[in-house]
């Protein structure tokens, strides 16, 4: 069980999902007794057991599509089938399928003075903040204090160690054209909600060439944020964040997803 919360603890402090499966009750000759638990994590992979046999060999198939609908269930299993060794199991078992998520996660690409203001005022609106730049000088505790985590590292490092999920976000304003032009390749291969980057007409439209060519998809580039932010004629660093956000809280909500 300690393995189990502290797997859940960790999920929740660096990002993630996973199933929690929890015996509610059982009859006849099911594996385990109301309480048991199991965490299944995104890979397959997963924690505890709610007594192997046929109950978890069919609660590990189930998982997946709770992560696919996000949904969590009671799911009522009838034991008394063949278990994947051959023998019969009678029981009969309730068991409480939980979707298990982080708060949905800006990270931000970049460290300057509008990821400053986009960090606090996002932490205001309930999101988790990972600020990702590789300058020490600008991503650092002084300037981002309410941050969540802070990733020192070069972008192609960062992104290849972060668990970005569909219920996340990427905004990308960095201070060079190439770094920009780099984390957008590097976002569209993650399934995030949204991808938003920052830039003039022209800067994007030669980005999304340059990115084309090396063979990202037309489709994902479409689906691109950019020029960022709703139009509010936004001029201070302040008011850039602001129509950012309020593109990012209408992509939320048209999505059904509210953080709590």
């Amino acid at each position: 069980m300690l393995e189990v919360y502290q797997e859940l603890a960790n999920i929740m402090q660096k990002g993630g999902r996973a199933v929690l499966a929890t015996v509610i009750n059982s009859t006849g000759s099911a594996p385990r007794n109301a309480g048991a638990k199991m965490l299944i994590k995104e890979d397959g992979s997963f924690i505890g057991t709610v007594g192997g046999g046929k109950l978890e060999h069919d609660v590990l198939r189930k998982a997946p599509e709770i992560l696919k609908t996000g949904r969590s269930e009671i799911i009522h299993f009838d034991l008394s089938g063949k278990e994947p060794d051959g023998m019969i199991c009678g029981g009969q078992a309730d068991v409480f399928l939980e979707l298990i998520k982080s708060k949905e996660t800006l990270f931000l690409c970049g460290a300057g003075h509008i990821s400053f203001a986009t960090s606090a005022i996002g932490k205001m609106l309930g999101f988790r903040i990972v600020v990702i730049d590789p300058r020490p000088e600008f991503n650092n505790r002084e300037r981002f204090p309410d941050a969540d985590s802070l990733v020192v590292k070069d972008y192609g490092k960062a992104f290849a160690e972060l668990n970005i999920t569909t219920d996340d976000y990427i905004i990308i304003y960095t201070p060079q054209h190439t770094r920009d032009e780099e984390c957008l390749q590097l976002a569209c291969g993650k399934d995030a909600k949204y991808i938003g980057m920052i830039g003039s007409k022209k800067k994007v439209k030669e980005i999304k060439e340059h990115l084309l060519a090396k063979g990202v998809s037309q489709a994902k580039l479409n689906s691109v944020h950019a020029p960022i932010g709703l139009e509010i004629e936004a001029e201070t660093p302040e008011e850039i964040a602001i129509s950012i956000l309020a593109e990012v809280i209408k992509v939320r909500r048209m999505s059904g997803i509210v953080v709590k």
